[in-house]
């Protein structure tokens, strides 16, 4: 898909794989619709703009959709579900609440914001849901299991839709990265770039670059992965 022009939400867009994809695709000439609970720091372009909106709420994306359809227009070429937290911990000490936050967040909110956009792609013959999901929906890990469970559900979700709506020109990819260096999990960046894990621009550019394959082609599934593990 050429980019220039095109109306991308992004979930999740303050900070992280968020932030970096929505500067990608503003570099592209994409109108980015930003999602998210705060807004990101200095990031001002004449093609981005705001708009609050909590995923787990499901009157909360019908709003942020409907605000972003009246400033940008009613075409949405492009959906970004990114917003993703991980609570982590032994399943017999993990609360019922950070349980459900995860999967209201990971699995639910990406569900509510699937369905508003669907509709207008399919009536278009033409978008692309981007869902952010994680090398944890491919395998267990000990103190895992609640967030290996939701991305476990977000690729099964992921492989199941692309199915659905191919007929009508709307392409699905879910990629999945292994260890990101972002503020994930409550960890701070350091001030040099980690060689041991993957940055949050480099999952932009492959964002990127699912996207503007050929229309003829869909990537369905990226895994990516530090080239140099510890």
């Amino acid at each position: 898909m050429e980019l220039s022009g095109k109306v991308t939400i992004i979930t999740g867009v303050s900070k992280g794989i968020g932030r970096a994809t929505a500067e990608a695709l503003l570099a592209k000439g994409a109108l980015v619709a930003g999602w998210g609970r705060t807004a990101p720091e200095n990031l001002t372009h004449e093609n981005f703009q705001f708009f609050e909106c909590d995923v787990r709420d499901e009157v909360s994306v019908q709003e942020a959709f409907v605000n972003t359809q009246r400033e940008l227009g009613k075409e949405v070429h492009v959906l970004v579900n990114n917003a993703g937290i991980g609570n982590f911990g032994p399943i017999d000490g993990f609360s019922s609440e950070d349980w459900h936050a995860m999967f209201d967040t990971n699995v639910h909110g990406l569900f509510y914001c699937t369905r508003a956009v669907l509709p207008q792609m399919k009536q278009q013959k033409l978008g692309h849901i981007i869902n952010v999901a994680s090398l944890a929906g491919t395998a267990g890990t000990a103190n895992l299991a609640g967030y290996c469970a939701t991305k476990y559900a977000v690729r099964g979700f992921s492989d199941a839709l692309f199915k659905e709506v191919r007929p009508q020109g709307v392409r699905v990819t879910c990629v999945m990265p292994g260890s990101v260096e972002t503020n994930f999990n409550g960890a701070t960046p350091g001030q040099e770039p980690d060689p041991h894990k993957i940055q949050p621009e480099d999952i932009a550019d492959t964002i990127v670059h699912a996207l503007e394959a050929p229309q003829s082609t869909m990537i369905s599934e990226l895994q990516m992965r530090p080239t140099l593990p510890k």
